[in-house]
């Protein structure tokens, strides 16, 4: 295995919130910042292939007028960020990896960009994805696959895997992801990054739609941020909330936490249990109270209804995973059992403040040809199991619409890095980001 990018480059690049302070201190200026940041992704993404639609000129553009203005407050003022492919942004293609959608020029950008660039962020292309966004790898026939930084005969996860790579490489600060699978929270795992799915509905998805639809948000999915920091993270989903969030409300020095290392459907390798446990003592030598309970919730039955979910939502309306096609009562079932579920984990959120768990079962894989999902295996200890069934970690979060923070913790014998997902309880998005700062903390100790 080759070293990461010689010696891990990335930790020596400026943070979204260092680049915005230095250019307003004079120390540097948009345009600057602009131009390392081609010049990264040009020397950097050739083996990588995460940064696929480029907008170079129009970001030197508006690099030149916010220089031209001058430095001002905005929190990402001047920095150069890339974003998921499926966001719209005005004059460039979004396809979403679907070959007849490769000319699927759009008029207006998502409102999710649009937040990014009234913030001062200079967006300076897009990222790759699966096709539809339905893998935890990131290959489509438009713009080819993209490869793990540290290692190309692996997947960097998906579906925003381009985003992830980008990131881990250090080509750019900042980025701009969704999940509905794990999609921010296993590529953010896989690469050594951060990753932040927000509580359902707090994040607008307008103009992260299927290329010839325009219709109401999708069950299940949000729209996040994914950084190479807790802090930048945490600006971020400020920046692009709908609502005002609460600050952080846990107290950092004496945490309820519940480690889960285990799961009725889904294996666990094992790095990611001893990464977990690791955790787990230097937060109960720092003060936390740390269990290792079993939760009483039907892990089993969330998991199932999870994929009836989620299968209807990926399919709008076509056949289920049992090949029937759902009707408006089995919906209806689907939604009483979420909404039983969330009242469940609320429940269980009295008693701690948040849930560590593994953000998928594995750390990075080699990549699959095998489209068929149902095909594929994944070797977890040693032993095959189906690919499907690690799904089961991040329908953790996803099903009752909880938000959950994606954190690297360590690295496996391999050298590869693991991350694991800090869950909290609905709203309380920057209490899963303050946990997770302090379990990557408490890590390296």
């Amino acid at each position: 295995m080759r070293s990461f990018l010689s010696g891990n480059r990335a930790l020596m690049e400026r943070s979204a919130l260092q680049t915005a302070s230095a250019i307003r201190a004079g120390e540097t200026t948009a345009l600057a910042e602009c131009d390392a940041a081609i010049a990264r992704i040009e020397a950097r993404d050739g083996a990588i292939n995460a940064v696929v639609v480029g907008d170079f000129a129009r970001a030197r553009e508006a690099a030149r007028a916010l220089d031209e203005q001058g430095p001002d407050d905005r929190p990402l003022f001047g920095v150069p960020m890339t974003v998921k492919e499926s966001f719209d942004v005005a004059g460039l293609p979004t396809s979403w990896g679907v070959g007849v959608h490769r000319d699927n020029i759009v008029d207006r950008d998502a409102v999710a960009v649009t937040r990014l660039k009234a913030a001062g962020a200079v967006i300076l292309g897009k990222t790759n994805v699966p096709v539809r966004l339905s893998d935890w790898q990131a290959d489509n026939p438009i713009h080819g696959r993209t490869n793990h930084p540290i290692d190309p005969t692996l997947t960097p996860g998906g579906s925003s895997g381009g985003a992830a790579a980008a990131l881990a490489s250090g080509m750019i600060p900042l980025e701009l992801g969704s999940d509905i699978g794990g999609s921010i929270r296993v590529p953010a795992a896989f690469c050594g990054v951060w990753g932040h799915k927000p509580t359902y509905g707090a994040l607008s998805d307008i103009g992260h739609r299927v290329p010839g639809t325009d219709g109401a948000s999708a069950v299940l999915g949000v729209i996040g941020p994914l950084a190479r920091n807790p802090e930048d993270l945490a600006v971020a989903l400020d920046i692009l909330a709908d609502l005002r969030l609460p600050r952080p409300s846990v107290d950092l020095a004496r945490p309820r936490i519940l480690l889960l290392t285990a799961h009725p459907a889904a294996r666990v390798d094992a790095s990611i249990v001893s990464a977990i446990e690791h955790v787990g003592e230097a937060l109960g030598r720092s003060g936390a109270t740390v269990s290792h309970a079993v939760p009483p919730i039907d892990l089993a039955a969330q998991h199932a209804d999870y994929m009836r979910m989620l299968g209807i939502a990926m399919t709008r309306g076509g056949p289920a995973r049992d090949g029937k096609v759902a009707t408006l009562s089995h919906w209806f079932d689907l939604l009483d059992s979420q909404a039983r579920l969330q009242r469940a984990w609320g429940a269980l959120f009295e008693q701690f403040d948040a849930v560590i768990a593994p953000a998928s079962g594995v750390n990075a894989f080699p990549h699959i040809a095998e489209r068929n999902v149902a095909r594929r295996t994944l070797s977890i200890n040693g032993e095959d199991t189906p690919f499907g069934v690690e799904f089961a970690w991040a329908g953790l979060a996803t099903f009752p619409n909880l938000p959950a923070t994606s954190v690297p913790v360590g690295t496996n014998p391999r050298g590869l890095p693991i991350g694991v997902q800090v869950i909290t309880n609905r709203y309380r998005d920057h209490d899963a980001i303050a946990v997770a700062a302090l379990c990557n903390r408490l890590s390296r100790s």
